[in-house]
């Protein structure tokens, strides 16, 4: 890390004292589409630069002073498409653009897509969601990369298989993603469309010019406030989704003659109750940027923004389920009252300030920023002492446990009890009441798992030309973190109060605070665990790009420091010597290059190679094998490490833009974590347990088509197709944290992953669209997707020997046969479940007006017209863990513990109504 510090400080000194060089211009003319007439007052960025001009009169433009090098030449216009126009200065010259056509806006340009994503997709559901990663492609104009933002995403499809955490989302080059997963927070901008529209994207391992960036891309939001277009907009939108309205005004004033610019955005999203039963929404979105430019080369900006929302959550099921109540049906809700009271509530206010200094010379670009976020997540569940499970969709609760004896089924029992779950199968809040009611204390409570964080974030981002075909871009970043993790109780359902004890455990054990044995919980009051987590990361890159010849090509290097400290703010009864105070420090040093080239065999035929070698440290959740009661680091802890590469293929055409890409990845030494209650572990022991699987390595490989073709000035069509195959690679180790479990017993062995496939994602996806702009400013679009080989995610504890042997290590024996269960017997019941494939039929269609200054439109999109109902994920339960007791679940009409699924299938809309000025 020193070495790449001292680098960048010696480029810094160098750009600052670097003498002119020989410098090139281009020069163009910007007329109407339609009408060919010369449009004036067009403005023209090189952003990378900092330039800007204008078009005159007869729509004529000229820039100077340009170093050698690749750029983009981003033309804005109201009321006209922003077009991004490549230039590649090779030599010192005057290069003649020509004639540049703009096209009238038919809809505002981030909101023409197909599929209409909201902060519901972009969220974590229990950690077993789509994990998307739409919001990093939304930028691109690459027709596969908009096919996965905004088509395959509704069957919560990953590029290339990739987790969103090996993609960076950086704000003014501050990395947002978060420690504690690697993943970026996306509600924590969401509702703020205007202010968070104006963004670089670099795809894979392509270069950037804000942050060495992840293997899936990265993102830079500039929030800048001189660099949003004078504007102020007004929109109303409706959705039968996860919100059903939204309400937002945008205004942006741009430079005013005393050199202020300002930005002002705010929203409000709301639901009563969205789509899945039960599932509120309650969202309110502010921002504001301020920048004064005080020479030719200095400005400052600061940047405001908080998106406090709360939604409710909706719960995986069993197909048992789902075929009793629909697939609306939410486990997680009942009546209180005449109101729908959910649960599982999932609340986060992390408001972010930041300021931001741009220095900017002709050659050299110096930009610095510094970042607090502060706030709160919480996600709240029901939690219960002594007393009957509440959960509705407990096993006791449903038919199939009254026919779970073939020779002696009671069926009258499974009718009553089936009949009962169709009637009041929800949480029964009025029972819960009275039950504390009548014992005095809470046997019932509500609370919430809380983490407090605070971050302060800087970073400095140098971009200096070394020569006429070589620029130089390179920063250094430091994050400091302090997230403070407790159980914070919210209420007590009627009750005077709840002892702090684990249920679980005898004696002393049952303390979770030795400090404040038997305390009595209030509402607002700490219990259960209370630690902090206190983090320091900081990082350094630098990064070559340049030309020569028919070349284009990059490296860069990084390096990063990441050390982790817990602080146990309770002395934890069973884990006592090992949970108060501070444990030991983890430290990770991380290395990564990266390098890539274009060959442009003619200016319509490129061939791009890129390569990469990463590693990246372990995240905070999988760091610690059980951070809620102990210090503990997770056995085998280091470092992951990753190999990619892709090649592609690159047609450009006036009519027709092409991309065939065929890459590899393998990622090693990768953590997998989980936490389920498991029955018949080491013979016939049941408990709650932390499941931790290190070693894992993954093999991501396939290929990717991206096709749009002009057919006339008002129809396009696009077309775009993900092969792919992404699996383990080897057998790992298993490891089963709990309190049953001493330290030499924990280990569970070999986990033979080897060759199943990774879920949460289709493997194979495929579109067309069909679009047609009309010269009187409205459009069409049909798009239809074809999206299969999803898989279940498997159980990697049902793929140990602990599956099939004994607590004496002998085999278990066929119940039938009487004799030892073979190999081909696990993996008949082990098959891994292949979801059926998906038809996805999605149109959207827009208008808009001028009327004098102002500027009206709508547009309307439609998901799955079809209405097709389909598996976006689920998992295996890990309860029955051994052969015997999983074969006899299995065996039954309706399994007991068997898989849970979310589903897609409503066909909803998102209708949005603006007017701007």
């Amino acid at each position: 890390m020193k070495i790449i510090v001292i680098a960048t400080i010696v480029c810094f000194f160098y750009a600052i004292n670097s003498g002119a060089q020989t410098l090139a211009s281009t020069n163009g003319k910007v007329v109407e589409a339609t009408s060919e007439e010369p449009l004036s007052g067009v403005s023209l960025k090189i952003t990378t630069l900092h330039v800007s001009v204008e078009t005159n009169l007869n729509g004529e433009f000229t820039i100077e002073n340009i170093p050698v090098g690749n750029y983009t030449l981003q033309i804005e216009f109201e009321g006209y498409e922003t077009q991004d126009f490549p230039i590649n200065i090779l030599e010192a010259k005057s290069y003649d653009l020509g004639t540049i056509f703009l096209e009238k806006v038919i809809v505002e340009k981030y909101e023409t897509s197909l599929i209409v994503l909201t902060d519901e997709d972009l969220l974590d559901e229990e950690g077993k969601s789509s994990d998307y990663i739409a919001g990093l492609f939304q930028s691109s104009k690459d027709a596969y990369l908009q096919a996965a933002a905004f088509n395959f995403s509704q069957a919560w499809f990953k590029v290339r298989g990739y987790d969103s955490s090996y993609g960076t989302i950086a704000i003014n080059g501050i990395e947002m993603n978060k420690l504690y997963d690697g993943r970026p927070q996306w509600s924590n901008w969401g509702g703020l469309n205007d202010a968070f529209r104006n963004q670089e994207f670099s795809n894979g391992i392509a270069a950037s010019d804000h942050t060495f960036g992840g293997i899936l891309g990265a993102t830079n939001f500039s929030t800048r406030a001189s660099d949003y277009q004078a504007v102020k907009k007004v929109s109303l939108s409706s959705t039968n989704k996860s919100y059903t309205g939204r309400a937002m005004a945008t205004y942006a004033s741009g430079w005013n003659k005393n050199n202020w610019a300002f930005v002002v955005s705010a929203s409000r999203r709301m639901a009563q109750e969205g789509y899945i039963e039960g599932t509120s929404y309650n969202a309110w979105s502010g921002f504001l940027a301020v920048e004064k430019r005080f020479t030719k080369n200095h400005s400052l900006n600061f940047t405001a923004f908080a998106t406090p929302n709360k939604r409710g959550k909706s719960s995986p099921n069993t197909q048992e389920v789902y075929d009793l109540k629909g697939y609306q049906y939410n486990a997680y809700w009942g009546n209180q009252e005449d109101d729908k009271r959910n649960s599982r509530m999932k609340e986060i206010f992390e408001p972010v300030v930041m300021l931001s200094h741009f220095y900017e010379r002709e050659n050299t670009t110096i930009k610095s920023s510094l970042s607090y976020q502060f706030g709160h997540i919480g996600n709240s569940r029901l939690g219960y002492f002594n007393a009957l499970n509440p959960d509705p969709t407990y096993w006791k609760y449903l038919p199939s446990n009254f026919l779970r004896f073939p020779d002696n089924p009671d069926y009258a029992n499974a009718y009553l009890t089936e009949q009962e779950f169709l009637k009041n199968g929800q949480i029964k809040w009025n029972e819960l009441y009275q039950v504390n009611a009548d014992n005095g204390n809470s046997l019932y409570y509500l609370y919430e798992d809380r983490v407090d964080d605070t971050q302060f974030s800087a970073n400095l981002l140098l971009n200096t030309k070394f020569t006429e075909n070589m620029n130089f871009n390179g920063g250094v970043s430091f994050k400091n973190l302090s997230s403070k993790n407790y159980a914070n109780m919210l209420d007590l359902l009627g009750g005077n109060g709840f002892v702090d004890l684990d249920q679980y455990a005898l004696g002393d054990a049952r303390q979770n605070d030795l400090n404040n044995p038997n305390r009595t919980v209030v509402v607002g009051d700490t219990f259960q665990y209370n630690y902090t987590i206190n983090a320091f990361v900081a990082s350094a890159f630098g990064q070559i790009q340049g030309s020569q010849n028919n070349f284009d090509y990059f490296m860069g290097m990084n390096v990063k420091n990441t050390n982790y400290q817990r602080e146990g703010l309770f002395k934890n009864g069973t884990y006592f010597e090992n949970s108060f105070g501070k444990g030991e420090k983890q430290n990770f040093m991380d290395f990564s290059i990266k390098a890539g080239t274009t060959y442009k065999i003619t200016g319509r035929h490129l061939v791009t190679l890129n390569g990469a070698y990463t590693t990246n440290a372990p995240t905070i959740k999988t760091a610690f094998s059980n951070s809620r009661v102990n210090h503990s680091i997770t056995p085998d802890l280091t470092s992951e490490k990753i190999v990619t590469g892709d090649v592609s293929y690159v047609f450009r055409a006036p009519k027709i833009q092409s991309r065939l890409t065929a890459y590899y990845t393998k990622f090693s030494d990768a953590i997998e974590t989980s936490f389920f209650f498991a029955e018949g572990l080491l013979g016939d022991q049941a408990d709650f347990v932390n499941e931790i699987i290190t070693g894992v390595d993954k093999i991501n490989m396939g290929a990717e088509l991206s096709f749009d073709y002009q057919v006339l000035p008002t129809v396009k069509l696009l077309a775009a197709g993900s092969v792919g195959q992404f699996t383990y690679s080897n057998n790992p180790q298993l490891y089963i944290i709990s309190e049953s479990f001493s330290d030499l017993n924990s280990n569970f062995g070999t986990a033979y992953l080897k060759n199943y496939h990774l879920s949460g994602t289709p493997q194979r996806a495929y579109s067309f669209t069909f679009e047609y702009r009309d010269p009187a400013y409205w459009f069409f679009q049909i798009n239809a997707n074809y999206l299969s080989n999803n898989y279940l995610d498997i159980s990697p504890l049902l793929r140990t020997n602990n599956f099939y042997l004994d607590s004496d290590g002998i085999p278990f024996l066929d119940d039938e046969t009487g004799v030892e269960v073979s190999q081909e017997q696990v993996d008949h019941l082990l098959k891994q479940e292949k979801f059926n494939a998906a038809f996805l039929v999605n149109a959207v269609g827009g208008k808009s007006w001028k009327i004098d200054d102002y500027y009206l439109g709508f547009f309307m999109g439609i998901n799955n017209i079809l209405g097709e109902l389909f598996k976006t994920g689920g998992f295996e339960q890990s309860r029955k863990s051994n052969y015997p007791e999983l074969k006899e679940d299995k065996q039954l009409e309706k399994p007991i513990f068997g898989p849970k699924y979310w589903y897609g299938g409503n066909t909803s809309y998102y209708l949005n109504l603006y007017v701007r000025f």
